[in-house]
């Protein structure tokens, strides 16, 4: 697996709209069905990447943290299932139930919701503001799978914390790095 960076998209773009089935329950969900009034978190993950297997676990502290604070967060997975099986409907399913993801788990079939982000990579992550404008794009925090730096969701957390308050994300934005989207 190559590593890729996230392209970062530009600063006060507007969240491009969706409308995609949520794997747990069944439910098609659109950005409007499931955004927030103060902020709201688009991450693009999948099942097999390791290096969303290795943000897992702050993901989940991470909304169970903010969402009390009025934050969504919304999962899609873009992976091309045909070659990926790992990250097929089915198996998100039980990954979202085993890791108790505290918010939605949608997938992207037709991959059309992570062009329209311009997302390259698992994981990749995006917040909104409460206009929908973008804030902040990038990392979670520094760790990486082997690199011995904490998990602690510092980058998003800084930022959230910003937006919350209504002040800009803290500068500079690192840009993410992962798996890249597997396209079809």
């Amino acid at each position: 697996m190559s590593l890729v960076e996230s392209t970062m998209l530009p600063i006060g773009t507007q969240a491009p709209n969706f409308h995609i089935k949520d794997v747990v329950t069944d439910n098609y969900y659109s950005l409007d069905d499931l955004a927030s009034e103060k902020a709201t978190v688009v991450m693009f993950i999948c099942n097999h990447c390791p290096f969303v297997i290795h943000v897992n676990p702050e993901l989940v502290r991470l909304a169970n943290d903010y969402k009390s604070r009025g934050v969504a967060f919304i999962a899609i997975s873009s992976n091309d299932v045909d070659n990926y099986p790992d990250d097929a409907p089915d198996k998100m399913r039980i990954v979202a139930k085993v890791l108790k993801f505290p918010f939605p788990y949608l997938y992207d079939k037709h991959q059309e919701v992570a062009k329209a982000y311009d997302a390259a990579c698992t994981p990749d992550f995006y917040i909104f503001d409460g206009d929908r404008k973008l804030a902040y794009r990038g990392r979670l925090d520094g760790s990486r799978p082997g690199n011995s730096i904490p998990l602690t969701g510092e980058d998003m957390r800084a930022a959230l914390d910003n937006i919350l308050i209504g002040e800009a994300a803290p500068e500079p934005q690192y840009p993410s790095a992962g798996c890249n989207i597997k396209w079809k």
